[in-house]
């Protein structure tokens, strides 16, 4: 065999393996950066290496520095695992190496991109002409679809954001509730439009409409975007939709949705009443390697108005190959791309329907089983409304959360990281991994428990 087959077979040899260990290796990593960095060799050698070799090395030598996110013991974050036929699109995807930004040059993208979004809007509930971008994740879908927003409104005063800057521009007002994402605050900070004037939201952090109307009727007729959520970070909670959508009409207002995770409800019949009204706005950004788990990275930048963010994103050069119909690049901000969409047909067409459907359905049952596990815990109080699949628990002083926190990471079982939520520590709890089964949240309440009894 070649050197290319030889290193191929070594690296799918260390995949199956790590694969294999997950039901049973402890979560968090077991050796530091320096150590890592003493296995792999921090000189750059003299010359070639074998690349099986190379290979060999570094999956023996950082596989002590993983931390088995992929788990189904892992909920330190809103972090999915991979769905088998995701990982192996993905593979194919790298094997394949297309830069898919035109439809004429990589036309098996471009199919794979058109059929996937064609799917999202379905499942997501949105309306069918929307416009389906594949970005890095939630971070650049807001960036993108707020990029359309902000062009957007400023056009209908007349100005053109793309041909004049925003410098001497009117000002673009940004509402937002107090407990949206740090990921809005970020984009924001892209889009030269600073932070986002903030509203109440109440204790499970859903924008307060009325506070919302307030705002909007305080800014005068400034061209205005309006944040929601799908999915608060800490409660999993969703702003009211139909009554703040509502209020930002009236202010003739640009309105986006971060649904990083959230969004994802309209897929269940039984939790798509937490979105309801939610396909009225006018962009939405979610991430497919969250509930959906495909690979890193997979954002979805989701834009009513097609021509909006075509105008927003769209490139043009003398030596690329466009289509009159369109192409990838129109969609989001990067010029070079791997092919994210491969992955997303392969999870849709893999799960199905019902499929997405019983994912989302079975992280929440687990997250609800989480709760009601830790209720019954000494000293402990589940302090969200469980409405998808967030847990926020405290046990009793900051101090006895954090002790329990460090003693659940050293025990390995599972990992589950602290915040601070209203000013209190607390466990946060994300449910997100397709592979998480009863047992291993059996597993986990167990060390729990034994870290609360030590604490």
């Amino acid at each position: 065999m070649d050197a290319r087959e030889a290193a191929l077979r070594q690296a799918y040899d260390h995949a199956v393996r790590w694969l294999a260990s997950l039901p049973d290796r402890r979560i968090p990593a077991r050796a530091s950066v320096d150590e890592i960095v003493g296995a792999l060799g921090a000189e750059l050698p003299a010359g070639p290496g074998t690349p099986a070799d190379v290979v060999d090395l570094m999956a023996t030598a950082c596989e002590p520095g993983l931390t088995a996110f992929p788990s189904g013991r892992f909920y330190g974050f809103v972090v999915g695992g991979t769905e088998p036929a995701a990982l192996a699109a993905d593979w194919l995807v790298s094997a394949w190496d297309q830069n898919c930004v035109m439809r004429t040059v990589t036309p098996a993208y471009a199919a794979a991109e058109e059929i996937a979004g064609t799917w999202l809007l379905d499942l997501l509930g949105l309306p069918e002409d929307s416009s389906v971008g594949f970005t890095t994740g939630a971070t650049m879908a807001n960036f993108t679809c707020l990029a359309a927003g902000r062009d957007t409104v400023l056009r209908r005063t007349g100005w053109n954001v793309a041909r004049d800057g925003l410098t001497g521009g009117p000002h673009v007002r940004v509402i937002a509730g107090e407990s949206r994402h740090m990921a809005i605050d970020l984009a924001l900070r892209y889009l030269g439009l600073g932070r986002p004037d903030l509203v109440a939201a109440d204790d499970q952090g859903r924008i307060e409409p009325e506070a919302l109307r307030r705002a909007l009727t305080a800014g005068g007729k400034s061209p205005t975007i309006v944040i929601l959520q799908a999915g608060d970070i800490h409660s999993g909670a969703f702003d009211p939709f139909a009554a703040s959508i509502g209020a930002a009409r009236e202010a003739d207002a640009w309105v986006h949705v971060d649904g990083a995770f959230g969004l994802w409800a309209a897929a269940s019949p039984r939790y798509a009443h937490l979105t309801a009204g939610c396909a009225d706005a006018d962009s939405w950004a979610t991430d497919a390697h969250k509930t959906l788990n495909v690979p890193y990275d997979c954002g979805l930048a989701i834009v009513r108005d097609a021509s909006a963010v075509r105008a927003a994103m769209g490139q043009r050069g003398d030596y690329l190959i466009q289509h009159e119909h369109g192409d990838p690049i129109d969609k989001v901000p990067e010029l070079s791309r791997r092919g994210r969409a491969f992955t997303v047909w392969a999870a849709l067409r893999s799960l199905g329907r019902s499929g997405v459907s019983d994912l989302v359905e079975r992280l929440c049952r687990h997250a609800s089983a989480f709760a009601a596990g830790i209720a019954e815990i000494d000293g402990a109080t589940v302090l969200n409304e469980v409405a998808f699949t967030q847990v926020c628990a405290e046990f009793g002083s900051d101090g006895r959360t954090d002790r329990v926190l460090d003693r659940l990471l050293d025990d390995g079982t599972a990992w589950i990281s602290g915040s601070t939520w209203h000013g209190r520590r607390v466990m946060r709890i994300s449910v997100s991994n397709w592979s998480t089964t009863d047992d291993d949240v059996a597993r986990t309440l167990d060390a729990i428990r034994r870290a609360a009894a030590g604490a």
